[in-house]
């Protein structure tokens, strides 16, 4: 589906759908206590399917099709292995190319078989108690699948990371989660966790709750202009995502901004997006990981920028924005199969002088298939361009 987007701002009150990375924690640890149909009313997107899917798969014991989500992926491959001592994966898009080498050198160690040829990863063996090494710089991800695989197996493990774990938030989550369903662990100044063998997982009565990085988006319409009240935040949340309320007044504010992505990549289009029309220059470090998600995110932000009149450069792990008073807009923006860039592009064509173009915006169904309808529902003035 390739927009039109003609500016004009957007105005009303807009509730959030509820957080997708909670969801994938919290679909996996009903599933472990034995539920059946966990968070029936749970709005699926793109992500979120793919995870009901692969968990009903794995009951199975038939291969698992991850879509393009890379939790689902990366949470799945050592549950697979500590329940069934084997799993079959595929994927889509970019999502058998990302990195699995935490888990490779792990295999290694363990005696685990693995193979991956033509986009399919086929993992066997039984996930022994132990010690874990991996580092804690590459993704957060497989830590978290780590923490919910490693209380099911037969004895004690220790997870040591090798380096800062980045993107801590996220972890955090995976904790609230596992708590709640039971699960204990000693966590050890994020350096080391402690986890004992043998344990169940209980059902529970979980909500999730709204998603901050959702959020962030609407936020961002209002940097630029428009006028969004948001409904539904949860302001104590662990989402390291609610940074996003807290960046809002600092960016507003002139002069030269530094902005580490470390914890919160997630955040970088929709902070990208305030950046340009910010009276200073924003530069986004630490952010190198952004390379790896559905697109080169570095590279897809950095051409949606300057494709809607921004001035915006990549530098070796991060990206500059240089803010400007007005965006001209008319450009035509590739939003290669990123959700996230989508959406940050809408946000940015309502604020700019001429109408602009996103080629391939139904990738929002990934992880906010109402965007668009919301965007509609808020004054946004969009049309389908008709090719041919």
């Amino acid at each position: 589906m390739n927009l039109v987007i003609t500016p004009k701002p957007l105005k009303g009150a807009v509730t959030p759908p509820p957080s997708k990375s909670l969801a994938h924690r919290a679909l996996l640890a009903a599933f472990l206590a034995g539920e059946t149909d966990p968070l029936p009313d749970l709005p699926d997107s793109q992500d979120i399917l793919a995870t009901r899917q692969c968990l009903a798969a794995l009951r199975e014991g038939k291969p698992m099709d991850c879509r393009e989500s890379g939790s689902t992926l990366r949470f799945l491959i050592p549950v697979s292995l500590a329940l069934r001592h084997k799993g079959v994966f595929t994927g889509r898009g970019r999502l058998m190319e990302r990195p699995q080498t935490p888990y490779f050198d792990i295999f290694k160690e363990k005696n685990i078989a693995y193979t991956q040829e033509n986009g399919v990863l086929t993992v066997k063996g039984a996930l022994p108690p132990g010690d874990y090494r991996l580092p804690g710089g590459v993704s957060s991800q497989f830590v978290t699948g780590l923490l919910f695989a490693l209380p099911l197996v037969e004895g004690d493990s220790e997870m040591i990371l090798t380096s800062p774990l980045e993107s801590r938030g996220y972890v955090d989550l995976t904790l609230d989660v596992l708590e709640q369903f039971g699960i204990s662990l000693e966590n050890q100044n994020y350096e080391r966790f402690l986890l004992s063998g043998r344990q169940r997982y209980r059902p529970c009565a979980y909500s999730v709750e709204a998603d901050w990085s959702q959020a962030a988006f609407w936020y961002a319409a209002n940097f630029v202009g428009c006028q969004v009240t948001l409904e539904g935040l949860n302001f104590d949340s662990a989402q390291g995502d609610k940074q996003a309320a807290a960046l809002y007044w600092p960016m507003a504010r002139p002069g030269d901004l530094d902005i580490d992505l470390a914890h919160i990549p997630d955040l970088a289009p929709p902070l990208a997006a305030m950046a340009a029309v910010r009276r200073g220059v924003t530069r986004f470090v630490h952010a190198g990981r952004l390379r790896l998600k559905e697109s080169d995110r570095i590279a897809a932000i950095t051409d949606a920028l300057n494709a809607l009149g921004a001035q915006a450069e990549e530098t070796p792990d991060g990206f500059v924005v240089h803010g400007l008073p007005r965006l001209e807009g008319g450009g035509t923006v590739d939003c290669r199969n990123d959700h996230r860039i989508a959406m940050m592009a809408g946000v940015l064509a309502c604020c700019a002088q001429r109408p602009s173009t996103l080629l391939g915006a139904e990738c929002v169904e990934k992880s906010y298939p109402q965007f668009w309808a919301e965007f509609a529902r808020l004054g946004g003035d969009s049309h389908v361009l008709a090719l041919g």
